[in-house]
């Protein structure tokens, strides 16, 4: 029989076995639930001319880091929109942060509108053009270049500069005001979120070139709506009355111009399940880094429309619609599949547990007892049948010491015990007298 099999073992042994079993339960529930609980890092490719893109995505992922949020952010600087473009579609980043008029976007969803671009174009306060369409025989400088190629682009699909004489030069921002100074342009064109630390930046360029404290004016885009319908990555935005100084203001009227807008996007590939983690990481971040990013004041949900200009990642948009599952929801096959588990592991312990204590603790001794018989029927000399009876005494001692411990006693048992008790006693009787050649 199996049961008598295993009470041949040793009791070490069979402790040994189930020790062992326990550990690698214990070490495999272990690294399941550092598989499940380890972060999920994806790679973010960030740049701009002036590194502020980076700046905040780096501030960002280490606010992610700090919070131990689940999802976090490892940050590749890509120099420019474009070059995080190139990444996002070649597979090497998870996520990047671009303007709504790069290009290779195909793969691209929307996951958090960062900040708006605003498009300014500024001439020294002399300048006599109020409007694009009034600037006649000028060079405009296209601070950073390559980046804001789109937006001279589409300015052209409805002015007409070649007529008029209008010219634009890349300049560097580090020559912004050399470049004034020297006469080269006669007026900067900039693509920049409308905040006192960028507005700052483009009066020094003129403050540099003329007097002190001169005050450039602002150029209107007045056909703003006819190149947004032209460019639909653009649209019409009218500059707020003042933007670039109060008193007295400038400019003296709200002041129409072109916006574009600034996204984290996503590979569509990307889960949706991590994207919708990482999307609330990032709305309670954004409160903590305001203070020193005020841009982030800018930062919304991106456009959820099916004609949107970059389609929202479907992840996001279950965060921003308040389509998160609960936690019953989401886990309730897991909680069922592991109520389970827990009944079929505790029905291991239990089996672990007698096995550990098969042939020990409290069994009937009528067994022992039946065994003895045969001890008798082949002793050879009186001292073994004397400590045949020591050993019939103990275990009657041990019986009794038993059934006074336990709840209840076994009379059955018992009555069963007294007889085969008293069929050993018969039987060395017998043999005894076998042994001193009595007939």
């Amino acid at each position: 029989m199996p049961s008598l099999a295993v009470n041949l073992w040793p009791r070490s042994l069979r402790i040994a076995l189930v020790g062992i079993a326990a550990a690698a339960a214990i070490s495999g529930g272990w690294f399941a639930y550092r598989y499940f609980a380890k972060p999920v890092y994806l790679t973010v490719a960030a740049g701009s001319v002036d590194g502020e893109a980076l700046s905040l995505i780096s501030a960002i992922a280490a606010r992610l880091a700090a919070s131990n949020a689940h999802t976090r952010l490892r940050v590749v600087d890509s120099q420019t929109s474009a070059g995080a473009s190139a990444l996002l579609a070649s597979g090497k980043a998870d996520l990047a942060v671009v303007r709504g008029d790069t290009a290779g976007l195909a793969d691209a969803r929307s996951v958090l509108l960062l900040t708006h671009g605003v498009v300014l174009i500024a001439a020294p306060s002399s300048a006599s053009a109020d409007d694009l369409g009034d600037l006649r025989d000028a060079t405009v400088g296209v601070i950073g270049g390559p980046i804001n190629r789109p937006v001279v682009d589409a300015l052209k699909q409805v002015y007409q500069f070649d007529r008029a004489k209008v010219r634009f030069q890349d300049v560097a921002v580090t020559e912004g005001t050399a470049a004034l100074s020297s006469g080269q342009v006669q007026a900067l064109l900039a693509v920049v979120p409308v905040t006192e630390k960028y507005l700052a930046r483009l009066r020094q360029f003129f403050q540099g070139a003329g007097a002190k404290g001169a005050v450039p004016k602002l150029i209107e885009i007045e056909s703003a709506g006819a190149v947004a319908n032209v460019a639909p990555y653009y649209e019409s935005y009218d500059i707020p009355k003042g933007t670039l100084r109060g008193a007295p203001p400038v400019p003296s009227d709200d002041l129409t111009s072109l916006r574009v807008s600034l996204f984290l996007v996503a590979n569509k590939s990307v889960d949706a399940d991590t994207i919708t983690d990482l999307t609330q990481s990032l709305v309670d971040v954004r409160r903590d880094l305001l203070s020193q990013y005020p841009v982030l004041a800018q930062a919304a949900a991106p456009s959820t429309d099916t004609n949107a200009l970059i389609p929202i990642h479907p992840g996001a948009a279950t965060y921003y619609n308040g389509n998160q599952q609960s936690f019953l929801d989401k886990y309730d096959d897991k909680l069922y599949y592991g109520s389970l588990l827990l009944g079929s592991l505790i029905s291991i312990v239990l089996a672990a547990w007698r096995f550990t204590n098969a042939g020990v603790g409290s069994k009937s001794m009528l067994e022992p007892l039946y065994a003895l018989g045969d001890e008798v029927r082949n002793a050879r000399s009186e001292a073994e049948l004397d400590e045949t009876e020591k050993r019939i005494d103990d275990i009657l001692r041990a019986e009794l010491a038993r059934n006074a411990s336990a709840d209840s006693v076994d009379s059955n048992e018992l009555t069963a015990l007294g007889l085969a008790t008293q069929r050993l006693h018969h039987l060395i009787r017998q043999r005894r007298t076998v042994l001193r050649g009595s007939p």
